[in-house]
């Protein structure tokens, strides 16, 4: 019989131990996505502001409201899941994108971001996607929270292709 207790009490504590792992998982997820949301509000800020292109700036504006959305429900799972001090910002290397868009203007402004975007959204479908399909206590999130993205990557796809196409060279757009 002590044999069983034993037992019990060791896959009690693995189970627990999994548990905390898989908060962890669900913690660590979610204080990413609060950093990248707060990315693409600051960025979509940014473009509404020295987009030359409508749909730059329109792309902007859907950027600020949807992630702004998106961060409201992701700062309120992040405080169900114990996150002591849900992240007030973006991360380090957002931040350090932010500051070089901010110097840009025009075309080559509406470039970089617009690329920016793409590379951003196509990680983000694939993160969300991965943390959608682990069932732990932020999946739920990210189910929800998916489709967006993925209109957002369809959205600035089509306005790579219309206004902010990768160029070759130099990068320089200058006219001779």
């Amino acid at each position: 019989m002590l044999g069983l207790t034993a037992a019990l009490a060791f896959g009690a504590s693995a189970a627990l131990a999994q548990d905390k792992k898989v908060d962890k998982d669900a913690q660590s997820f979610i204080k990413t996505a609060i950093q990248h949301n707060f990315a693409e509000i600051d960025t979509g800020k940014l473009a509404q502001e020295k987009g030359q292109h409508a749909q730059v700036k329109e792309f902007g504006a859907m950027m600020v409201k949807d992630h702004g959305d998106a961060n409201t429900k992701a700062i309120a799972l992040a405080k169900q899941l114990g996150v002591d001090k849900p992240p007030e910002s973006a991360d380090a290397m957002h931040q350090a994108t932010y500051l070089k868009l901010k110097v840009l203007s025009g075309e080559t402004f509406d470039r970089s971001y617009v690329n920016g975007m793409v590379k951003d959204h196509e990680n983000d479908v694939k993160e969300f996607q991965k943390q959608a399909a682990k069932g732990h206590a932020a999946s739920g999130f990210a189910k929800e929270t998916l489709p967006v993205l993925q209109k957002h990557l369809a959205e600035i796809k089509k306005i790579q292709s219309q206004v902010a196409a990768p160029t070759t060279g130099s990068g320089s757009s200058m006219k001779r």
